[in-house]
């Protein structure tokens, strides 16, 4: 079976599993939603000073969404040996941890759909003259956040404490990428807007690197 069969066939079942119950998206959402409202009450930010703090506050909500959703991501398999059933299946590892990621994104991107509009309302912050390109700067760091959290997932779904692990694990090998992606969001919400393509190609170059590094490492980390 092909990386993208096997890969779209995890997809398939992990948006099955999570649309039926909606636990996971339901909980983040309501969890970031209070993360942002909060923010904007204790900060009560002019329109310059969003321009300003907006970017940071967007990402480090981001960065708790994903840690809320990337956890589960290999945990699930442990109740019945469902990864150890993948792993027997004749698939390619690289396309059950593709899968993975690709749930992770769709459920993030979600996620950022519903949050930025919100967002955008309670900082006062004009997104539709930058939508295009803010858009292009989510995508991004998204899928390097969901690249990388699903592979550290992979590496601590059995350990004993592994809701405190992973963001451990993570959150160092994270800050090149919230560094761009808080760098490009800052530089669209400027006055005037531009999109800095230095802090863009340290997105795309983080990205391919560990894309590259997954597919490379995929039956380590997929052993149990």
């Amino acid at each position: 079976m092909s990386i993208a069969r096997a890969a779209a066939l995890v997809l398939a079942k992990e948006l099955r599993l999570e649309f039926r119950s909606r636990e996971l998206l339901t909980t983040t959402l309501v969890f970031v939603l209070m993360v942002i409202v909060l923010f904007s009450f204790s900060f009560d930010p002019t329109s310059e000073e969003a321009r300003t703090i907006g970017p940071g506050l967007l990402w480090m909500a981001f960065l708790f969404a994903g840690s809320l959703m990337l956890n589960p991501s290999f945990a699930r398999e442990q109740a019945n040996d469902t990864l150890c059933a993948l792993r027997l299946a004749p698939v390619e590892p690289f396309g059950i941890l593709l899968g993975k990621i690709l749930a992770n994104l769709v459920f993030l991107l979600l996620t950022e759909l519903l949050l930025v509009p919100v967002f955008a309302v309670l900082y006062n912050v004009a997104l539709l003259p930058v939508l295009g390109r803010l858009s292009l700067v989510l995508f991004l760091g998204t899928l390097g956040l969901c690249v990388t959290g699903t592979a550290f997932s992979a590496i601590s779904a059995q350990a004993r404490m592994r809701e405190l692990l992973l963001p451990l694990l993570l959150l160092p090998v994270l800050t090149p990428i919230l560094i761009a992606s808080v760098e490009c969001t800052a530089g669209l919400f400027a006055e005037p807007a531009e999109l800095r393509m230095n802090w863009l190609q340290v997105l795309v170059a983080f990205d391919i690197i560990f894309l590259a590094a997954s597919y490379l490492l995929c039956d380590t980390l997929l052993e149990e």
